[in-house]
């Protein structure tokens, strides 16, 4: 069986590339935003898959890598995906949408809850193209059920 790709699967190809990054996240223990840098290699596996390898610090210190992964499931008419990270034991399994304008792809999760040990929440990944590249907005609901960022990166391709 060979899966023909769709018009969401070229979509992904927008992603291919080298890319730096710089993200910051709102506020540290001092109160301070964390900003972090890094680089991006995406390719596509076959026409079906992108794969995303990142490699720099974590906001805060400490080196990291992570790999994310984002196809197009028809049957589900969803985007699909993984994201793995060096300093973390958890997948975080993505399912999402596309918006009207084709611009921002939100990829919504499930994962620990930084704040409150032993629960579970809900996160969202969107990826955003820019006039001058894209960007990754994270966030998370709270126990009140608002979302609240928790990471933005801008990514200016090098190659």
């Amino acid at each position: 069986m060979k899966a023909e790709p769709t018009p969401q699967h070229e979509w992904l190809k927008q992603l291919v590339g080298e890319w730096s990054y710089r993200s910051e996240c709102p506020a540290g223990p001092d109160g301070e935003a964390l900003t972090a840098e890094g680089k991006e290699h995406v390719r596509m596996l076959g026409d079906l898959w992108m794969v995303g390898e990142s490699t720099g610090l974590m906001p805060g210190g400490g080196s990291m890598t992570a790999v994310m992964t984002v196809g197009y499931d028809p049957e589900k008419e969803r985007f699909v995906g993984t994201w793995v990270g060096s300093p973390m034991t958890a997948m975080f399994v993505y399912e999402g949408t596309l918006d009207e304008g084709a611009r921002e792809l939100t990829l919504n999760t499930r994962g620990d809850d930084f704040n409150n040990p032993g629960t579970q929440t809900d996160y969202q990944d969107i990826l955003v193209l820019t006039d001058s590249g894209r960007e990754l907005r994270s966030r998370m609901r709270t126990s009140e059920g608002e979302w609240v960022d928790i990471m933005k990166a801008a990514y200016t391709r090098t190659g």
